[in-house]
């Protein structure tokens, strides 16, 4: 039974730095876009666009760091 439960608690650990992975990465690309957007005003559509699509691909790696912790939980 304990090793069950070091397992959950150990996916849950793995959950949370995946998460804390997003968070610094989506804050360093918005600030990149904010700090592009301040030295050439003209380009923040195309910087914004570049910023959600990559703001997709990294939420995506916090939502596979979720199911692979459900799936290394049992």
């Amino acid at each position: 039974m304990l090793a069950l439960q070091t397992a959950g608690n150990l996916a849950v650990l793995a959950y949370g730095l995946a998460a804390i992975g997003s968070g610094v990465g989506v804050g360093l690309m918005f600030m990149a876009v904010i700090n592009g957007t301040a030295r050439q005003p003209e380009a923040r559509e195309s910087l914004m666009s570049i910023a959600w699509i990559g703001f997709g691909v990294v939420e995506v790696l916090a939502v596979i760091g979720i199911a692979l912790s459900f799936v290394f939980r049992t």
